[in-house]
């Protein structure tokens, strides 16, 4: 049983705990007002550890800021029950501290009976014969102040309640009962009490148990039956942390950002348990690996140990069989007869260490700690034997393990069993098994165990893989499931084997996994090992792995020299993959060159041939290669102004990855959604796609596409603080590869964005000199307009500035000549030309109100609202300085609004500033700050607001998860804390509101 101990790795972050949070608040806010209706009662459930009672501290501490008086009382175990009243006991005597004249005056008249609970307040007297008219008495209550009769307990519980309703009438008071599970009769009794005779007063009471000590006959368990029954109680049942907030929890116990692997690890073994998290915590910040600290484990080990001898047994048994353990398998292993085995397990349900499987099959440990805990108590030699038990009944009997199942429990059994010639074959089936399911970090799980036993066994079965083919095997499966940089390493272990058995085939087929794992690591370009396999397989008889290393350098220059020369190798790739039959390679081929045809002009060709490609992928079901095709179609689509289909197209693909086992590949994807539906506006929408692009373990670069669209999102909402961050990130992912147009001139776009906020035409010419010191490449017009347009605008911005005014015009000559070349093959390029003219012109205070009209029409039906609001706003102004006030007017006002509604907040600002100077403003509007959505002025979030749109429309949570790209149990949060800030009682409530206050309104086009 987990109680209270002194630990010093508490979190300096509240992590977690919005919702219930968000539930609390709403609570005391409805008590807090003058005109609240009579108390509210809460009960917060949870396993031990889970974090109860720092909500609960959390809690307080916030009430007390808001002006309530808080009151805290535990209960105490004693053996078989609790100590009478002492929760009321400790948050009396704290309320009487804290407003003694209050307390007296409110305990006025109840003499004897206040005193049973606080014997202090009967004066020196107390106990003695003149204490009270029950004073020696039969029906006196007993040392422990708990009432012998029935008129006694009813007078007691009536003053009790009249108390608390006079101590809470002037101001809030939040009174807590913390571990009823604890709790005595008579506590259980008084507390009932409560719940059903308060009627007045300002009054929250909050109650706390675990939910993991309550057996079937508990005496609680009849209470909170009747709990369920009452209208008036909200239950509150607070589940473990996400993976998200155990990486936070982390990084502030330790400081510092943790590494994903750690946060991966002790997310597993702590599986959410906040009280674990800390002590795995403890363990690494004291130096050693994550494990189980000695207190912890004593902790764990107290209800094993005090179970009956066969329970211990059994238990033993269970930690050694697996995550979970068919009762079949388990009766076979223990050889204990039926009943005896019934009778422990029966014993290790009661005390919550085992659990039912949801199959209801088998068994589980509740907590995985807590089997770690018990293995790590066997006896030397114990694990072995135990396994080999399990080993050899599965063999004999392999019908008592599923299937699918058998071969990796198998292997997990020998090898624990430490018989290496037995586990060698076991594990290969293991990793052949995982591989078919695309269960990719299974299958590289068991590859290096696999390699481990090879060299364990000098004499393996004939037909067992050779070292290489195992390293082979591993690097693919590392790569498929995120974990490029074990991937990276067991190329390296693969090529060094090599290098004393030369064999140039299988160097080459290694040198190309490493240029793309060094691509994705930020460790270079991947040019030097394509180059290098290229001409070990020069002259060398046409081979599969010729096909490969041709697709790959074609797919290189693609994103490193993209232009006529990229699409000839391409097609040379195409071809030569044809001739020797590698289908999957030649897949790959046409990818790049699908991609390659649309940059050069053949739009509907390339188009075609990505979106056959797909088709041709998905039948074929080629992992590899079904990822290029899913993630570079919507990349394409953005780039030729398709937004809306591209961030369609992206979800589906970044499902199709995942369904595979595409773990990398998914979080590249999800990064081109991102991209997308920034363009489209869409920016709730957008950080959900980023934070499905932010998995564990993700490449350098898919972090750097992330922070790019981070980057680009900040600017556009105001926030350069974050904005700089994504920069910085940017330059340190950047790295040697960071000349790839697709990487360099997107980040010298932010960083002249950012210098334009800052009015530094300096810093932002110095990126413009190192964007423009090599040429652009052929067909890199979706990453150069954009940086000359963000080039042109800063010169505009900082016309007038002396500092800026010096060397302009020859800087804007150099834009000039940079673009000429620049194609504009579909319509955004166009409307990005048009606008690059229009800020050329008015960097020389020379744009008409034609050049922006021109320019507006070539945006506006792109589905590009930052652009379009953006060029609306400068249309205005040049109107304003030409006199057309009436059409400045007219111009202006949508701008204000739509640009507030989505959330460009610098282009709002700049737009009322605008109708101020000009005076196009009523006299009492303030100017200064765009007006908030409507949802907001109720303190909603954005994404709370689209939820509520969303809740108003009538749809389940499910069919909102899946419009807003999030999970149902976020959707369900969501709601929860809407219905928590609104005040209302249930989603049709949270409608109507929205209803009847025209929150939603049709959105206005621009």
């Amino acid at each position: 049983m987990l109680g209270r101990v002194q630990n010093q790795s508490l979190s300096p972050v509240f992590v977690g705990r919005d919702a219930e949070s968000g539930v609390l608040a709403a609570a005391l806010g409805e008590v807090s007002t003058p005109a609240a209706d009579g108390p509210r009662a809460l009960v917060l459930a949870g396993e031990a550890g889970v974090g109860k009672t720092r909500l609960v501290e959390e809690f307080g501490r916030e009430a007390r800021r808001a002006g309530a008086l808080v009151a805290v009382g535990g209960c105490v175990e004693l053996g078989g029950d609790g100590l009478p009243f002492a929760p009321f006991a400790t948050a009396l005597r704290t309320l009487r501290a804290a407003r003694p004249d209050e307390f007296a005056r409110a305990g006025a008249g109840m003499g004897a009976d206040l005193a049973r609970l606080l014997p202090e307040t009967a004066g020196p007297r107390a106990g003695t014969a003149d204490a009270g008219p029950h004073a020696g008495t039969a029906d006196a209550p007993g040392p422990s102040g708990v009432p012998h009769s029935a008129e006694d307990s009813a007078r007691l519980f009536g003053h009790v309640t009249r108390l608390l309703e006079e101590l809470s009438a002037a101001r809030p008071l939040v009174l807590v009962l913390e571990d009823l599970h604890w709790a005595d009769a008579s506590t259980r009794h008084l507390y009932a009490h409560l719940l059903r005779t308060l009627r007045a007063g300002r009054l929250l009471l909050l109650a706390t148990y675990r939910s993991d000590d309550l057996h079937r006959r508990h005496p609680l368990r009849p209470l909170l039956a009747e709990l369920d029954r009452l209208r008036a109680v909200h239950r509150i049942d607070l589940a473990r942390l996400g993976h998200a907030d155990v990486r936070r929890q982390l990084a502030g116990i330790l400081g510092a950002e943790p590494e994903a692997a750690l946060v991966d690890e002790i997310y597993a073994r702590s599986e959410g348990n906040a009280f674990f998290v800390e002590e795995l915590a403890v363990s690494l910040r004291a130096g050693h690996r994550p494990g189980l600290s000695e207190n912890l484990r004593e902790l764990l080990l107290v209800r094993v140990e005090a179970l009956p001898p066969d329970a211990g047994r059994v238990l033993r048994l269970v930690a050694e069989g697996g995550s979970a353990v068919e009762h079949p398998l388990l009766a076979a292993v223990s050889g204990m007869a039926e009943d005896a085995l019934l009778d422990a397990l029966r014993a290790a349900t009661g005390a919550h260490l085992l659990s039912p499987t949801p199959e209801g099959d088998g068994y589980r440990f509740r907590h995985s700690l807590v089997r770690e805990a018990v293995g790590e108590d066997l006896l030397p030699g114990e694990r072995s034997a135990l396994n080999r038990r399990y080993a050899e009944t599965v063999e004999a009997a392999p019908h008592l393990v599923r299937a699918e199942e058998r071969d990796a429990r198998l292997a997990g059994y020998w090898y624990a069993a430490r018989e290496p010639a037995k586990a060698l074959p076991a594990a290969l089936r293991a990793a052949a098994s995982a591989r078919d399911r695309h269960a990719y970090a299974e299958q590289l799980h068991h590859l290096d165990r696999a390699l481990e036993l090879r060299e364990q066994v000098p004499e393996p079965a004939p037909g067992t893989p050779v070292p290489l083919d195992l390293l082979a095997e591993a690097a693919t499966a590392g790569r498929m499931s995120g974990e490029a940089r074990r991937a990276y390493t067991l190329v390296g272990r693969a090529l060094r084997l090599l290098e004393q058995e030369p064999d140039p085939l299988r160097t080459a087929w290694f040198l190309t996994r490493r240029s793309r794992l060094a691509t994705a690591l930020g460790r270079g370009d991947g040019g030097a090992e394509l180059r290098r396999a290229e001409e070990l397989v020069r002259g060398l008889p046409p081979s599969d792995v010729h096909a490969e290393v041709l697709a790959h350098l074609a797919g290189w220059e693609m994103v490193n020299k993209p232009g006529p020369d990229s699409l000839v190798s391409a097609e040379r790739a195409v071809a030569y993959a044809r001739m020797v039959g590698a289908v999957d390679t030649e897949l790959s081929a046409h990818v790049t060159r699908g991609v390659l045809r649309v940059a050069a002009g053949d739009i509907d060709g390339g188009l075609a041939e990505l979106y056959e490609t797909r088709e041709r992928a998905l039948a074929l079901a080629p992992p590899d290669h079904l990822a290029r095709a899913v993630a570079n179609l919507p990349s394409v689509l953005e780039g030729i102004g398709r937004s809306a289909d591209a961030a369609r197209v992206a979800a589906e693909g970044a499902g199709i990855c995942a369904r595979h086992g595409l773990v990398g590949s998914a979080a590249f994807t999800w990064s081109n959604a991102a991209e997308s539906l920034l363009s489209l506006g869409r920016h709730t929408d957008a950080e959900e796609a980023l934070r499905r692009a932010d998995q564990p373990g993700a490449g350098a670069d898919v972090r750097a596409f992330t922070a790019l669209t981070r980057g680009g999102l900040a600017l556009r909402t105001g926030d350069t603080a974050a904005a700089r961050e994504a920069y910085d990130t940017l330059r340190a992912l950047a790295g040697p590869d960071g000349h790839a147009p697709q990487r360099r001139l997107p980040l010298l776009a932010l960083g002249i964005g950012l210098a334009t906020e800052a009015r530094d035409a300096v810093a932002g010419r110095a990126l413009l000199d190192e964007a423009l010191s090599t040429p652009f490449s052929p067909n890199v017009h979706r990453y150069a307009w954009p940086l000359l347009v963000a080039a042109a605008r800063l010169e505009a911005t900082t016309r007038g500035l002396p500092a800026a005014d010096a060397g302009r015009e020859a800087v804007l000559d150099r834009i000039r000549a940079a673009a000429r070349p620049v194609p504009t093959p579909v319509p955004v390029w166009h409307g990005y030309a048009e606008l690059l003219r229009a800020e050329l012109l008015r960097a020389r205070g020379a744009a008409t109100v034609a050049d922006w009209e021109g320019t507006y029409e070539a945006l506006r039906d792109l589905d590009r609202p930052h652009e379009t609001l953006y060029v609306a706003l400068r249309l205005a102004e040049t109107l304003l300085a030409a006199g057309e006030r009436e059409r400045a007017a007219h111009v202006l006002a949508p701008v204000r609004e739509t640009a507030g509604r989505f959330g460009y907040a610098p282009l709002a600002r700049e737009a009322a500033e605008l109708a101020r100077r000009g005076r196009l403003l009523p006299a009492s509007e303030p100017p200064a700050r765009p007006a908030l959505a409507p949802a907001q002025t109720l303190g909603l979030t954005a994404r709370e607001s689209e939820v509520l749109r969303l809740v108003a429309a009538g749809h389940s949570n499910r069919r909102i998860a899946e419009t807003l790209y999030i999970s149902p149990k976020t959707a369900s949060v969501h709601v929860s804390r809407i219905i928590a800030k609104l005040g209302v009682t249930g989603r049709g409530e949270a409608a109507a509101v929205a209803h009847r206050l025209r929150l939603f309104p049709e959105r206005e086009e621009v």
